[in-house]
Order: structure tokens, then sequence, then C-alpha cells
């Protein structure tokens, strides 16, 4: 459903598959430096819902993902995986526990498909699952005066689930407080940002988005997730034996690199385009954006043993990388472990 607040002044929608929501509004430069050194609240109602309730519902949910859940405390926010016996990734879920109920979003389109997996794996549990559709919408707030900006509006908040995380605040909303909200935010000083700021945003953080920087192939290791997104001592899950087998023996196929692209370009490359060293192909790109202060700036995934100091073409535009996982991740055994005695 198309974002009410696309009919704000100066707003422009953006690219699948965010077109439902605005990829700025009119001025997305100073959005972006907004997200830096103020506020700014981004729509990102276009984000699937699923909630949670039910008393066995962290435990049913810490057995079926990646992330560490069974008991956590009210206001926890976090991230989790659902994988594929062979530790390919799923869903990406972005969490929080409120006391009463775990809410997560996810990927635009992906919540009925979420809510369906949930759904088939509840058996004799005490779990509810709903997809919330088009009942709630995710504003997000971002920037070091976020809480600040809670506050002008916290009458408006009372029973709202509010993720706090470290970078960013989450606020799952029902679908006909989205405009009001959004409006006493910016009433108090709070800039409307597009999805052009935030994922430039949120590239320059090195943090890889699903259906974007992943393919059907990729694997926690490789973007970046462990940590974040995938706790490592907990029990079995779905993907486990992967996971394990990655951090205690092997390296994984392929690293999560971000691009500084050649700022002369007056395009950026096509999302899957082919990342070339002499003409080889390397890797393949992902997410790209115009960041404010470092320009075009991209994702990418290479082959492991790729040099760290190789700079790329890519659909036509030279690419220098940055590291973001290293080519030894994963690399936690002694290597007497691996072989056998003489």
């Amino acid at each position: 459903m198309t974002s009410p607040l696309l009919t704000r002044p100066g707003a422009v929608a953006a690219e699948p598959p965010d077109a439902d929501v605005a990829a700025h509004y009119g001025e997305p430069a100073h959005e972006g430096r907004a997200l830096e050194d103020t506020a700014g609240w981004i729509d990102r109602g276009n984000r699937g819902v699923v909630r949670v309730t039910g008393p066995d519902r962290l435990s049913w949910l810490h057995s079926l993902t990646s992330q560490f859940l069974d008991g956590i405390a009210p206001g926890t926010a976090t991230e989790a995986l659902v994988m594929d016996t062979k530790g390919h990734i799923r869903f990406h879920l972005s969490i929080v526990e409120d006391g009463t109920a775990v809410w997560a979003h996810t990927e635009p389109g992906a919540a009925a498909d979420l809510a369906e997996f949930l759904d088939s794996m509840r058996f004799m549990l005490r779990v509810e699952v709903d997809d919330l559709g088009d009942r709630c919408r995710v504003l997000t707030l971002a920037g070091p005066d976020r809480e600040k900006a809670l506050e002008a509006v916290a009458d408006q908040l009372r029973d709202v689930p509010v993720r706090r995380a470290e970078d960013e605040t989450d606020l799952f909303l029902p679908a006909d407080a989205l405009v009001p909200v959004a409006e006493a935010l910016t009433a108090a000083g709070v800039r409307p940002v597009g999805m052009w700021a935030y994922e430039a945003r949120r590239i320059a953080e090195h943090r890889p988005r699903l259906g974007l920087d992943t393919d059907h192939r990729s694997i926690p290791h490789e973007m970046n997730w462990i940590g974040r997104a995938v706790h490592l001592e907990k029990g079995c899950y779905p993907g486990q034996e992967t996971v394990a087998r990655v951090h205690n023996l092997g390296r994984p196929p392929r690293r999560l690199v971000m691009l500084h692209l050649d700022g002369t370009a007056e395009r950026l490359p096509e999302r899957g385009a082919s990342l070339e060293l002499n003409g080889r192909a390397v890797g393949a790109v992902g997410s790209s954006a115009r960041h404010h202060d470092l320009g075009p700036i991209a994702l990418g995934l290479v082959k492991r043993n790729v040099p760290v100091d190789a700079e790329f073409v890519v659909d036509g535009i030279a690419a220098g990388q940055e590291v973001v996982v290293d080519p030894d991740t994963g690399a936690n055994a002694q290597i007497s472990l691996r072989r056998r005695p003489a």
C-alpha cells in the first residue's frame, strides 16, 4: 500500500522494493546530514510486521532463529535470522520484546511468508502469530537527537511498541497514527528523511539488506551478521551446523565489501552487476547510493581469496574496496586441529 506520507510537498517515490515510500523529500543531501547531526524520521511503512504472542513465544523463537531470545527482558531490541538447514538465509528480522509480545519487522512483502512459516512450526506450543499487514506501520528515528525527538511525541506513543536499537529507533505504529506522529515530529523540528539518505547511511555502516545484498546462497559469515544477528553460544536451530562449521573450521566462500565508486560517473551500478578484477568476474554489487559525505558507495560480495587491496570495475565504473568481512573470518580453530599428526 502506498504511504500517505508520499503526498507531502517535495516527496518523490523510491524504487523497488521501496516504491511505496519516499526516496527523498526534496533535499536528500540535507536529509543525510540530519541523520548525522540532529535527527530525522524515516517512513518505512512498507516493512512487513509480524507479532508473536503467547507464554512460549521466546523459547519457541529461540529454537527457530539464530538469536538468543529465551528469557530476554522487556525492551530488548535485537536482530535475528531464519535459515534453512544448509544455513542459507530466508528471513532477516528486526525484533523487540515488549513484555507481552515479540514484534518483528522484515523486508517488504515478506511478512506473509514469515507468518506462514512460523504458523507451520507452532505444533502444540502456546503461541499465536499475526501478520499485521495493513494494520501496522514502521516509522524509524535516527540521529543523535532521536531520544529528544521521542519526548516531543510521548503522548502519542502510549501503548506503541518502541524498538531502541544502537543506531536507530523503530516505532510500530497503528496505520492511522503514521501521519499524525510524523507531522508532530516535524513540528518538533525533526527532519523528514527519505530512503536515499537512509540507505546511504546503512551502506556506510556496513549493514547488508536481505534480498538486495544477498542471494540464495548467502550465509551469515559472508554478510557480517555474526554477532549482530547470530548468537554463537546458543542451542540447536536450523542452519546452526553451517554457522558452527564455518566459525570453527572453515572460511566462508565470499566476503562482504563496501565499495567507493568513481565519483565522476553520473550513475550508480545496476544491482547484481559483476565486480570485475582484471577483466574477470569475482563478485557482484548489491545496494548502492550517493552518500552526502562519502559520495557514491555500494556493498558487494566478492570471492574470499580476492586481495583486500584489489580495485574493481563494476558496470563500467571504477571501485575501490573497504574490507567489511575479513578473509580469515571463521578461522577460529587451531590449525593443528585440522591436520592429522604426521
